[in-house]
């Protein structure tokens, strides 16, 4: 028969075993030595005590005590005295365990050069730490229900004042919605969109592809809009909403000019267009002061999109639009009930926002990640090869594109020999929406490295640069 835990808080840990026949020691020990080769009971974990699996099983305690025993022969379980009785870590009998699954490969490449990844292990610990004992602290009871759909009251404050003043937005607490990422968000602003009788939306040419295929599998057509050094060529848009990433496109690495700017909003404000300002990195801007956001020209007819995964961390799954006051209602009935996002972290980055501390963080990452660009491209300006590689874009942001010689090596070459030194990067030809003939190019992150480890690291993409 299968007996389960249910006894008394405090009775020991919880632990199912599968055992039939007669309560006694020996039908005992073969549930456990089976939990142990299945794996349900791991190399080094803690067992119940005896009282508290004889309580939990409703047998004698003597019976647990015995069954232990027995497998403390057999060098199943170990025991010392004073100390929990544990799954040995090598078996000493005859008896073995099922061998262990192969370990899948690692994920994470040697040296991470993959675009979009901030520096994880600059993260503000001790400033994230503070912050959630003052809400800890401080929260009413009722900010632990289900939360409300536009995300917290503290949170929607906060972000209306840092965005004002840092991003030059025009927004209210009422106009934000908090999303769980940006993908999130681009899903909601598409459905909300489609649900009003949008059908296609324009993306920059290239973009990245994830987002292109969450408006796609959304129901919506997309279109591939070239970009050039001034931003997006606004005369070929063609469809009733378009994304931009205006302050340091993706992955080009430009900033739309001022005058490319003016024609985008005249055309959203004479043909009805929606514009979806993804400021991704808008706060990193290492060679003059950030350029202010493009919802601030025009509030009814731009949605700005922000996020913490750049600034903060990804896993923290926090981001946010400042809608026109049109669409707030259509895209706040987007959201399940219930699927908020974690209330803790959101009103913990409330709390690091009207500290301070997120600006003092922002500022002490700005100052690294300009730095480590300049670092990248002295290290370029070294490269022996006689192939000329050509750094697009501004001083910003979180990555640099190269662009290849067409009469060096092409962007597989380049790929197969990054991944031969354990150096991850990103081409720029699955990133195009249109077929053609496109430049070549590799999009190079260098925020991911961790501090210590950005030396070798850098050592190593260059020598993947430089055959």
């Amino acid at each position: 028969m299968t007996r389960e835990r249910s006894g008394p808080p405090g009775s020991g840990l919880d632990l199912h075993l599968d055992w039939s026949g007669r309560p006694d020691s020996h039908a005992l020990a073969e549930a456990l030595r089976a939990a142990i080769r299945d794996g349900r009971l791991a190399a080094g974990s803690r067992v119940p005590s005896t009282r508290a699996l004889a309580h939990d099983l409703g047998v004698a305690r003597g019976t647990v005590t015995r069954a232990y025993a027995q497998l403390g022969t057999e060098g199943f379980l170990l025991s010392r005295q004073g100390a929990p009785t544990t799954v040995a870590d090598r078996l000493r009998s005859g008896e073995r365990a099922d061998p262990p699954a192969p370990r899948p490969e690692p994920r994470s490449p040697r040296w991470d050069f993959r675009p979009g990844r901030p520096n994880l292990s600059a993260f503000p610990r001790k400033d994230w730490l503070a912050a959630s004992r003052r809400v800890l602290r401080s929260m009413p009871a009722d900010d632990l229900d289900y939360g409300d759909p536009q995300g917290p009251p503290a949170l929607r404050e906060a972000l209306a004042e840092y965005l004002r003043r840092a991003r030059a937005v025009h927004t209210s607490p009422e106009r934000l919605i908090v999303c769980n990422g940006y993908s999130e968000a681009l899903s909601l602003i598409s459905r909300a969109l489609r649900a009003n009788g949008v059908r296609s939306v324009d993306f920059e040419d290239p973009s990245l592809p994830h987002f292109r295929t969450i408006v796609e599998d959304d129901g919506m057509r997309v279109h591939g809009i070239p970009v050039d050094d001034d931003g997006i060529d606004v005369g070929a848009l063609r469809s009733p909403a378009a994304v931009v990433t205006p302050a340091h496109q993706f992955p080009l690495g430009v900033t739309m000019r001022a005058q490319r700017r003016a024609a985008l909003i005249r055309s959203a404000k004479t043909e009805g267009r929606i514009i979806v300002e993804d400021d991704y990195d808008g706060e990193f801007r290492f060679d003059r002061k950030p350029v202010g956001s493009l919802q601030g020209m025009a509030p009814e007819a731009v949605i700005y999109a922000g996020t913490a995964s750049k600034t903060l961390a990804p896993a923290l799954r926090i981001a946010w639009l400042a809608l026109p006051a049109r669409l707030v209602e259509p895209v706040r009935a987007m959201r399940t009930h219930g699927r908020y996002g974690p209330v803790f972290d959101q009103l913990a980055l409330a709390e690091l926002l009207r500290s301070g501390a997120y600006d003092q963080h922002v500022r002490r990452s700005r100052a690294a990640y300009r730095q480590r660009r300049e670092q990248l491209l002295r290290g370029l300006d070294g490269l022996r090869s006689r192939h000329r590689r050509y750094p697009a874009g501004i001083s910003a942001g979180l990555h640099l594109t190269l662009r290849l010689d067409p009469d060096g090596p092409d962007e597989r070459e380049v790929l197969a020999r990054a991944r031969s030194r354990g150096v991850a990067l990103e081409t720029l030809g699955p990133w195009w929406v249109n077929p053609g003939d496109h430049p070549p190019g590799v999009v190079i992150g260098y925020a991911a490295p961790a501090e210590h480890a950005f030396r070798p690291a850098l050592a190593a993409l260059l020598d993947t640069l430089d055959p």
